[in-house]
């Protein structure tokens, strides 16, 4: 079967699901370009792999104002890329009921790495993907948090997970009803899976937290099968019955497409023509 993407983007493939993918992806015939902010796992992934095949940038997506540049490096590089994965993403702690502790600058990071940053690469993109001649992608990797916010121990992630998914579902839509449907838009709800995001240099708090949901290789091999079903949107793991046919969040979708038209018709005089 041929590959489903010829040449993917990876943003945070230095670990966890980014790099797992990646893998997965090259196995199966894709070439990749691998981004992350550490240049010995990045040079680890590529001599595992072979430059042939994997290619890596260093780059730290929370930088927004250099964000343009980095996209126009990679599209004068790889003009043939068809697929941009945003998966960078942290995930921090807060107790808002000691709001002593509550470090503002980290809540900062975290929405800028979860939401903020994706927009931006998003934007940077764009013009390249909607440009292909054939078929290009974007996967967004959310979280199950962003459906239903039940771990209340990371309040900001969540509700950075839930603004993505919003802007997913709007930005699939804009490009739908400006007929830019050779951009498919792909957003992944993934559950727990066994990374280094829970890992106690990650979150002090925890212990063994590496060693919480889901095993990473069976999940990025259910990931896999989603992405070539062609899915415009699919849970892994518990929340899989949210998105099916009559499940909670597949009702929310059909509500968007309802309210979509009543609200447009509703503000088409308020609108400069």
């Amino acid at each position: 079967m041929a590959p489903i993407y010829q040449k993917a983007l990876i943003l945070g493939a230095t670990s966890g699901i980014g790099e797992a993918l990646a893998a997965k992806l090259i196995a199966e015939g894709t070439n990749v370009i691998a981004v992350g902010r550490r240049q010995d796992r990045l040079d680890h992934l590529v001599a595992t792999h072979g430059p042939e095949r994997a290619t890596a940038v260093r780059f730290d997506v929370a930088r927004l104002p250099d964000i343009p540049s980095f996209a126009a490096s990679i599209i004068e590089a790889h003009p043939d890329l068809d697929c941009v994965v945003v998966n960078a993403g942290i995930q921090r702690a807060f107790d808002f009921t000691k709001p002593g502790t509550v470090d503002l600058a980290s809540l900062d990071m975290e929405l800028t790495t979860n939401y903020t940053a994706p927009v931006h690469i998003t934007t940077a993109f764009l013009s390249h993907l909607m440009a292909a001649k054939g078929q290009s992608h974007l996967v967004f990797v959310s979280a199950s948090l962003a459906l239903i916010p039940a771990l209340i121990r990371t309040p900001n992630y969540n509700a950075s997970k839930a603004a993505l998914h919003a802007f997913v579902m709007n930005l699939r839509q804009q490009l739908k009803e400006a007929g830019r449907t050779n951009v498919r838009v792909v957003e992944v709800f993934p559950p727990a899976v066994q990374t280094e995001l829970h890992d106690t240099k990650h979150q002090p708090d925890m212990v063994n937290g590496g060693e919480l949901g889901m095993p990473l290789g069976p999940y990025i091999e259910k990931m896999y099968e989603g992405l070539v079903r062609g899915d415009e949107q699919f849970a892994i793991g518990p929340r899989e019955d949210l998105l099916r046919d009559g499940g909670w969040e597949a009702e929310r979708a059909r509500m968007f497409q309802e309210q979509n038209i009543a609200l447009k018709a509703s503000i088409s005089k308020f609108l400069k023509t």
